[in-house]
């Protein structure tokens, strides 16, 4: 491989790592002022501990060698020693450093479902538990010539569509997310309009750096396809998003007669969300209609928290889960050459369903059996007066306002 496609894979890997940081100031900025380095920990002990875990045996068990196979050997090259005495090493390592971090994402997006709430050392069980258990095997299915992998040919039917991950990271994560909820329970005093954001600003901040990164994200893998559709992925991660903006603000304008920025900055990561698995499949013009469906779409799922009565507090079912399954379930439709509307008959829609209603049903199980195993041994919830007090002082022992008055 050249030099230039080296570096592109070097640059797009830190893109991807660059998202993880900028949810933790999404979702920092979402939570109250109390809560927040609680809520941003949880993003970078995401980081670490997955990054570990990837190295040491998540990047074995994301390839299989049949597509009954339920994952890869964890201990076929514990720790990477084999594939550091490769010839191709200094390629494959970049290949497996992409991949990282699409699995620590994939984690960090799960604790929004949980802020406010949360133990620090629960999650990082939980994280680490998941991501074995969760997210190796998916990428596994998805990618790595598993049962999603491979269900077109197991069926005669065009094969499952899902460039960058909605099955794999969005729906995975937001399974997961609705499951956590259901274990953890409301927060005290949960209503509608009862948990403000703190930092609107932040949470700008962190939408853009999401943007940023996404093009690592969605642009990333043509490194290894030799940038074929590296025009159509980027021109359609911008239009889809741009579009999700627009049509959440003005249902957001319709229906609380106000447009805000945190809105703008959820409907920019509904785009993203949507246009993940599709962005090489749609042309720009399905991209943008994707962005409206989703925007609109999204802007409404997430008041289901407060109908249905579960409490996920940063609305990471309405946006992830949510904006997974359209993306992935609009190419069914509208995919070049192979969408029903488009002349490609209904196979594409028959797989998109099964892979996302598959994936979805998965993630919530192990993600339910997980976070209900620990809340019953060491609980995974702080007691409700330390939720009161505040996650940050009673978790980590810091404050992310730290005010002294001068004495005169």
């Amino acid at each position: 491989m050249d030099a230039g496609s080296i570096a592109f894979g070097v640059a797009a890997t830190a893109l991807v790592l660059l998202m993880t940081p900028g949810l933790a100031f999404f979702y920092g900025g979402l939570v109250r002022s109390k809560s927040v380095i609680s809520m941003m920990m949880m993003s970078f002990g995401s980081i670490g501990l997955i990054g570990v875990l990837w190295i040491l045996y998540g990047f074995n068990m994301s390839a299989v060698d049949s597509p009954f196979a339920f994952a890869g050997n964890p201990f076929s090259d514990f720790g990477l020693s084999g594939l550091a005495a490769g010839e191709t090493a200094n390629t494959d390592f970049i290949g497996v450093a992409y991949g990282s971090t699409f699995a620590i994402i994939t984690v960090a997006l799960i604790s929004g479902a949980i802020a406010d709430r949360a133990k620090f050392g629960a999650w990082m069980i939980f994280a680490g538990v998941f991501a074995t258990l969760g997210y190796f095997p998916l990428a596994a299915w998805v990618w790595g010539g598993g049962w999603i992998y491979s269900l077109g040919d197991l069926m005669g039917l065009p094969g499952v569509i899902d460039y960058a991950g909605g099955t794999a990271v969005h729906i995975n994560a937001g399974a997961a997310a609705l499951a956590l909820a259901f274990v953890l329970g409301k927060r005290v005093g949960f209503a509608k309009g009862s948990h403000k954001p703190h930092n609107v600003p932040f949470v700008l901040l962190g939408a853009a750096i999401l943007w940023f990164g996404w093009f690592g994200f969605n642009v990333g893998a043509e490194w290894l396809n030799e940038m074929g559709n590296a025009g159509l992925i980027t021109i359609n991660t911008i239009g889809a998003t741009a579009a999700a903006v627009l049509a959440w603000l003005v249902v957001e304008k319709l229906k609380d007669g106000k447009p805000t920025a945190v809105g703008a900055a959820s409907g920019a990561v509904a785009g993203l969300v949507a246009i993940t698995p599709a962005c090489a499949n749609l042309t720009p013009g399905w991209a943008l209609v994707l962005g409206v469906v989703a925007g609109a779409v999204c802007a409404l799922a997430i008041e289901l928290k407060f109908k249905l009565g579960f409490d996920d507090s940063l609305d990471v079912v309405g946006i992830h889960l949510v904006g997974g399954l359209i993306g992935t379930i609009y190419l069914g439709f509208f995919a070049t050459d192979t969408g029903l509307l488009l002349g490609g008959g209904g196979g594409q829609l028959v797989v998109q369903l099964i892979a996302a209603f598959g994936a979805m049903i998965y993630a919530f199980v192990v993600a339910f059996v997980i976070g209900f195993v620990i809340e019953k041994t060491i609980g995974f919830r702080v007691k409700n007066e330390d939720e009161l007090a505040g996650v940050d002082t009673i978790v980590h022992g810091e404050e992310a306002y730290a005010y002294e008055i001068e004495k005169v």
